[in-house]
């Protein structure tokens, strides 16, 4: 079990949001096996933790426990297109 980081050198750039006026920048790709976990860590110190499994990930830890200690919420959100998301949120942030 190795994790593996593919860096996109230089990031793939590409506009979102309803005004396509977010500029996002892929950065690369992180390969998982299962059981596998990387953790990605806020500028501010908080941390998320993301789980590879058999049967696919755990993409957030614990709603009611780690994250809720780590100083997040949790939502899931429908955007004006009718699509859904699982967004997490520095409580601080809201």
């Amino acid at each position: 079990m190795d994790m593996k980081f593919q860096a996109q050198e230089p990031p793939r750039v590409f506009r979102v949001g309803i005004k396509q006026d977010i500029e996002m920048h892929d950065c690369g790709r992180m390969y998982l096996h299962p059981d596998e976990q990387i953790t990605f860590v806020t500028p501010s110190g908080k941390e998320h933790d993301f789980a590879a499994k058999s049967w696919g990930f755990y993409a957030t830890p614990s709603i009611n426990s780690r994250l809720k200690d780590q100083g997040f919420k949790t939502a899931l959100v429908r955007n004006r297109s009718g699509r859904l998301y699982v967004m997490v949120v520095e409580k601080e942030k809201l």
